[in-house]
């Protein structure tokens, strides 16, 4: 999914937005501004214990969780 990660330059407001098509024009959520500016962003995805993409090794446990295996969440 083309999710993006957006800074407003009026407000300073950062967000989230799924964009769908190049020509969209993006909101800002906070001031309506058109004037935002699309950030670098990571992606990665996790196999196993790792984060591929980011060099990082997963938690032992859920947030919140005293657990270290889940089913629910797949840790």
């Amino acid at each position: 999914m083309p999710i993006f990660e957006f800074v407003c330059s009026q407000c300073g407001n950062e967000f989230e937005k799924l964009v769908l098509g190049s020509n969209r024009k993006v909101l800002c959520p906070e001031c309506s501004s058109t004037d935002v500016e699309k950030k670098m962003s990571v992606c990665a995805f996790k196999t196993g214990s790792n984060f591929v993409g980011t060099g990082k090794k997963a938690a032992n446990s859920c947030s919140g969780c005293t657990s270290t295996k889940c089913s629910s969440c797949g840790s």
